[in-house]
């Protein structure tokens, strides 16, 4: 009898540890909510196999998607660069989102075909997503080949416009080229982020030049090990808001400039989709007066994956935080805020330091609050 009771306590020992273990082990899976009007698409457009310059077969890319929880991909393979050829001979450069989309079928991930179009700078390299046959991209003239994309129905954006290989002091800068494919209507977006570099000088041209702001991960090896995943990172993506949860609908929302880029926890956007996404991330969900105190207990809901660090922007003081609080990801957090006497509502206004709408300026949000009588 001793020893079943024994064998029992063990059991139950490590099953609560094996609990309690997992409440905190790391969840992949990128989360945002939707927004007043748009589901929230998350989206990853430039994406490299063993068709180009990546490691992996498409396939692979498809499973990280699917850990990822990431809604669309495009394959997005160098048209000019084939490093692969000897081993890899594929003279349909469509093939790698043949075998991508065949792969994605039993699931719900949305494929896009795409290719990169490589060029030295200008133009440099560029995206041309949603294409119909990337074979007819394979086009010398450097302007032609987006001609010929836009009349396939592409969406184009440049690639790393701030990379060192072709920028050497890693600063964006429009050329002539560029200028004339923005007044044309043939150039779309930039990456204002791409893989482990944020560019502000990229963001100024998007917001300049009324380009769509992008982030993608240019991913060549593998996703877990470049972004250190299970460690708590997450790729480079864009969030695109989308009247319906198509290919169509992402593509509209891509072609209205209704996108967010998330990097290294941090959101950039334009303000008209980054202030609605953030007030959608952060729910007030509980108030309470610590007894007959002037100290209010504020319970805060953050239903994304982002961890925001906000600067208090109030009269308000708090009594166990500095002026700067940090609202975790995917559960409540609590603040304890000093309103000199108990009123039945006030306002909160912080600056969101790890969101930025334009260089060095980061967005100021709003918390109403409504104190209910218990």
């Amino acid at each position: 009898m001793r020893k079943l009771l024994t064998f029992l306590f063990l059991l139950l020992s490590c099953f609560t540890f094996a609990q309690h273990n997992n409440h905190h082990v790391h969840q992949r899976a990128i989360e945002f909510p939707d927004i007043p009007s748009y589901h929230t698409m998350i989206c990853d457009f430039h994406i490299h196999t063993v068709f180009s310059d990546g490691s992996v077969w498409p396939n692979i890319r498809i499973q990280e998607a699917l850990r990822d929880s990431v809604d669309a991909v495009s394959m997005t393979e160098h048209l000019e660069y084939q490093p692969h050829r000897a081993d890899i001979a594929h003279p349909d450069r469509n093939r790698s989102y043949e075998v991508a989309e065949q792969a994605a079928r039993p699931y719900d991930l949305i494929v896009v075909n795409g290719a990169e179009i490589t060029r030295f700078l200008p133009p440099g390299h560029s995206n041309a997503i949603f294409i119909k046959d990337a074979n007819k991209l394979m086009i010398e003239d450097s302007v032609e080949v987006f001609r010929e994309a836009n009349r396939q129905g592409a969406f184009t954006f440049w690639n790393h416009p701030n990379w060192i290989a072709q920028q050497r002091d890693g600063i964006a800068k429009l050329t002539p080229m560029h200028r004339y494919l923005i007044k044309e209507g043939l150039l779309h977006g930039i990456e204002v982020i791409n893989d482990l570099t944020f560019s502000e000088e990229a963001l100024q041209i998007a917001l300049d030049h009324d380009l769509t702001i992008m982030a993608t991960s240019d991913i060549h090896g593998l996703v877990d090990w470049q972004y250190n995943i299970s460690e708590g990172g997450h790729r480079p993506v864009t969030l695109v808001f989308a009247k319906e949860k198509t290919a169509d609908g992402i593509k509209e929302g891509l072609m209205n400039r209704r996108t967010v880029g998330w990097f290294n926890n941090t959101l950039v956007g334009r303000e008209d989709v980054l202030l609605p996404l953030i007030d959608a991330c952060l729910t007030v969900v509980k108030t309470q007066y610590q007894g007959i105190s002037a100290v209010l207990d504020l319970t805060i809901e953050n239903n994304s994956d982002v961890e925001f660090i906000l600067a208090n922007q109030s009269d308000y003081s708090f009594h166990a935080n500095t002026d700067i609080v940090i609202i975790h990801p995917n559960t409540t957090t609590t603040l304890q805020v000093k309103t000199l006497e108990q009123v039945k509502d006030l306002s909160l206004k912080f600056k969101v330091l790890n969101a930025v709408s334009a260089p060095k300026t980061h967005p100021d949000i709003v918390i109403p609050i409504q104190i209910l009588d218990e």
